[in-house]
């Protein structure tokens, strides 16, 4: 049973959302680089120290939903049913965000982030840890005998097949041609092809 937060919990979401919603508000108004830290918390209604304890850098407002795309992707290993393959897991997963990110209004989101080079650079790094981290849960279920270089490949595959497919004209049909690959390259890294 999940027990639901406490009205402190509630209280300190809603604020990180006031923030992270009123700082894109701002970031697409008036540009990324034209906004100071300053005026979100001040437009936001928070102090500058408040600000920071929700997030750690103005590049974090734009990618507020980070902690929950490295959890919704590491829990797609470990959450799964023990009969149920590993790929069509993420693949799954994948979709569902892709499907998210290409949905309508987000097109002035990602060209912000295309136009700003510490917003590529920041998600550059922030991809690189979520690899990582979805590498450590392959490499860490039981049912997995690839070896460690095989989960952080296919975990930074996994991760290029978002960003790839959120580019493409018709994102689900580019996860399922990304996915294909993905499959072919997880099988070849089968132990029982290595000998």
């Amino acid at each position: 049973m999940t027990v639901p937060p406490g009205r402190r919990e509630r209280k300190k979401a809603a604020t990180r959302q006031k923030i992270a919603d009123t700082a894109l508000r701002l970031f697409l108004e008036r540009g990324y680089e034209a906004v100071g830290i300053r005026e979100v918390a001040a437009e936001a209604d928070v102090a500058v120290t408040t600000l920071f304890s929700h997030f750690a850098s103005k590049e974090a407002l734009v990618f507020e939903q980070d902690q929950d795309f490295e959890q919704r992707l590491t829990q797609a290993v470990t959450g799964r049913a023990p009969d149920e393959p590993l790929l069509p897991a993420l693949r799954r997963e994948i979709q569902a965000l892709v499907r998210h990110c290409a949905a309508d209004g987000a097109a002035p989101i990602w060209h912000m982030i295309e136009a700003s080079p510490a917003l590529r650079e920041y998600e550059e790094s922030m991809r690189l840890r979520h690899a990582e981290s979805l590498a450590a849960a392959i490499a860490a279920d039981p049912g997995q005998s690839r070896t460690t270089t095989a989960c952080r490949t296919i975990a930074r595959f996994v991760i290029d097949a978002y960003a790839l497919a959120r580019e493409a004209p018709d994102p689900e049909a580019a996860v399922d041609e990304i996915f294909r690959m993905i499959e072919a390259a997880w099988e070849v890294a089968s132990p029982s092809r290595r000998t």
